[in-house]
């Protein structure tokens, strides 16, 4: 089964288990892969809405799947009981929402192994989050596909706040010191994008100077980054 880069990289991070939960699973891609190369025995396939969940339904049928993942309607991990799943998958969701699940769930994470995060937006919020409320970043990845960049986050409960500087919120750390493939490609695309609002910040305002000395120092502290890959 073909998926995307960006499907099957986030697939490669699951660790082999006997099962996974899949929120807002759409068309159930990641749970057949993981099923059809026996990453996991079985999963579940989560989604709040109905349509999306027809769709996966459908996808499982054709796969002959249906007696190895279940597919339940609902929000988030409010379907799942406390060690029912190892893992859990939740992608392509905005980092706020992705917050939000894992509050609002917070004994079904406690008793997972890990689970595999990917925001489409606000990585540096649920990064800040994840950081702030000590949980653990067990690897971090990246993808470049469609001619954007997406984020992948592997983490687990814990307890351990940690204190880092507010850069590696949007940057991964991880992906620092692992000097990931992409990272370079990552900070330069991250400084040209700040360089481009810097141009358009024209109004002469207090609160405009001081946002562009904000910019200036995120500039500054990826182009250090970049000096240590």
């Amino acid at each position: 089964m073909e998926i995307s880069l960006r499907l099957k990289e986030i697939a490669n991070m699951v660790d082999k288990c006997e099962s996974v939960v899949d929120v807002g699973t759409d068309h159930a891609y990641i749970p057949i892969y993981l099923i059809k190369n026996n990453i996991c025995k079985s999963a579940i396939a989560g989604d709040i809405n109905k349509g999306p969940l027809d769709r996966a339904k459908n996808n499982i049928n054709s796969h002959t799947l249906q007696s190895k993942i279940q597919c339940r309607l609902g929000p988030g991990l409010t379907k799942i009981h406390p060690k029912e799943v190892n893992g859990a998958i939740i992608a392509g969701m905005g980092g706020h929402l992705i917050k939000d699940i894992l509050e609002e769930s917070k004994e079904v994470f406690k008793n997972l192994d890990f689970l595999v995060l990917q925001p489409v937006q606000n990585p540096e919020a649920l990064r800040e989050y994840i950081y702030s409320m000590g949980y653990k970043i067990l690897k971090e990845s990246l993808v470049f596909e469609d001619n954007r960049f997406y984020e992948i986050i592997k983490i687990k409960y814990d307890e351990n706040p940690k204190s880092v500087d507010h850069i590696y919120y949007e940057i991964g750390e991880y992906l620092i010191n692992t000097k990931h493939p992409l990272i370079k490609k990552f900070l330069y695309n991250n400084i040209d994008k700040y360089k481009k609002i810097l141009q358009y910040i024209r109004e002469d305002t207090e609160s405009a100077a001081l946002r562009k000395v904000e910019i200036k120092e995120k500039i500054i502290k990826l182009e250090e980054l970049v000096q240590c890959i």
